[in-house]
């Protein structure tokens, strides 16, 4: 399991997530709702380690703030190796320049992160499932059409961990 620096986003955006984590669950598609007892809640990570210390994590952040009230316009639909659906917002410079300035701090305080999530290498996205059928996988990607352009903003940031229990708030 991994770790990760979350970026929530405002209650609208967050509903109109859950009602296509319904539909795709209704195709037969399993969503981020129900894995890890329904914990996940649609975000976009900054960051992702094997392990984050909540502590380290939050002193290397000390003044920042991590929830920055970015506007997001999710665009477009994307698939990963490994059959991983998302959403995916415009990448601003905003945004970008954020991600950037996170994984600088974290960076600074000599906290390792995954290769895939540099700045640089980092495709802004909010997954949806882990892991689509193949057959279904047109399917699944019509229900995430039928949502876009999705605009949202960001309201709430943490560190989470879910194997491990860790869901620690910041600013």
């Amino acid at each position: 399991m991994v770790a990760a620096l979350e970026l929530y986003l405002d209650p609208d955006a967050t509903r109109r997530i859950r009602v296509l984590w319904d539909a795709l669950e209704a195709e037969g598609v399993q969503s981020m709702r129900s894995l890890l007892e329904q914990r996940h809640r649609p975000h976009l990570s900054l960051a992702v380690a094997p392990r984050f210390d909540p502590e380290q994590v939050a002193e290397a952040l000390r003044g920042t703030v991590v929830a920055a009230p970015l506007q997001l316009d999710f665009q477009h639909a994307g698939q990963f190796v490994g059959r991983v659906l998302w959403l995916g917002p415009t990448p601003t410079p905003e945004l970008l320049a954020h991600h950037r300035l996170v994984h600088g701090l974290l960076a600074d305080a000599g906290i390792t992160l995954a290769g895939h999530y540099q700045p640089g290498r980092w495709v802004p996205h909010c997954t949806l499932s882990m892991r689509v059928p193949n057959a279904l996988m047109a399917t699944a990607v019509r229900r995430c059409l039928e949502v876009l352009p999705l605009a949202a903003t960001v309201v709430g940031a943490a560190l989470t961990d879910h194997a491990r229990g860790i869901a620690h708030p910041l600013p």
